[in-house]
C-alpha cells in the first residue's frame, strides 16, 4: 500500500477563542510538496444519552447560533481538566490503543457533570456507547457517547452565560422516529441514538 501519512514540520495557533483553536500545520505531503493545512483544535467532549427509569429520554432544545434556530439534541460538552484525574488512585483504564487518552472514570465524570449542569438529572449508571472523530477532515474532535441510565430531576442546573436551554422528556421511540424521518438534525444525538438502537434493541 502507499504510503499516505502526511509529514509534520511546524504547527501553530492562528486563532484561539473559547472553546477552540484554529491551528495551522506545515506539513509534507507523500510527493514531497509542502503546504499549511488549518483545522479546529479542541478539547474532547462528552455527549449523553439520558433515559429515566420508565424509557423516556431527556432531551435539551438549544439555540445554535451557527445555523439561526432551535436545536433539540442531548445533553453534551467539552471535558474539563477536573475529569481527567483518577480519584483515590484509582487505576486508570484509557483507550489508548485507540488514540484516545481519556479514562472510563474521567468520561464518566463528565457525563454526570454535563448532564447534571444542562438538564437537571443525575444517573443511576453510566455505560460507554462509541467513540468517534465527527468531522476528522477539519478538526480534531473526539466524542465519547455515553448511555446514562435511571435517571432522575434530583440536581441543580448550572448553564453558562451563552446557554439558551430548555428540557424535557419524550418517549425514546418518538426520538427514534425523529431520526429516521429526518426531524432530528443534531448529529451527535443521532449518532447516540443509533449506537443504542444497536447495543440495546
Amino acid at each position: 500500500m502507499d504510503n499516505l501519512s502526511w509529514e509534520t514540520l511546524d504547527s501553530a495557533v492562528d486563532y484561539a477563542c473559547p472553546g477552540f483553536d484554529v491551528r495551522r500545520d506545515e506539513v509534507r505531503f507523500p510527493d514531497g510538496e509542502t503546504d499549511g493545512f488549518h483545522y479546529v483544535d479542541e478539547p474532547p467532549a462528552v455527549v449523553v444519552l439520558p433515559l429515566t427509569p420508565d424509557g423516556d429520554v431527556v432531551v435539551i432544545d438549544e439555540w445554535r447560533q451557527a445555523v439561526g434556530r432551535v436545536n433539540r439534541g442531548i445533553p453534551a460538552g467539552t471535558m474539563e481538566p477536573e475529569d481527567g484525574e483518577p480519584e483515590n488512585g484509582e487505576p486508570k483504564d484509557s483507550d489508548s490503543e485507540n488514540g484516545n487518552p481519556e479514562t472510563t472514570d474521567a468520561i464518566e465524570r463528565a457525563a454526570a457533570r454535563e448532564l447534571a449542569e444542562e438538564t437537571g438529572y443525575e444517573a443511576a449508571s453510566f455505560e460507554r456507547l462509541t467513540t468517534v472523530e465527527p468531522t476528522n477532515g477539519m478538526a480534531d474532535s473526539v466524542h465519547h457517547h455515553v448511555l446514562a441510565t435511571g435517571c432522575e430531576p434530583t440536581a441543580e442546573r448550572e448553564l453558562d452565560h451563552n446557554e439558551s436551554i430548555a428540557v424535557e422528556t419524550v418517549p425514546y421511540d418518538d426520538l427514534l422516529a425523529a431520526v429516521v424521518d429526518d426531524g432530528l438534525r443534531d448529529g451527535r444525538a443521532v449518532t447516540a441514538v443509533l449506537w443504542y438502537e444497536l447495543l440495546h434493541r
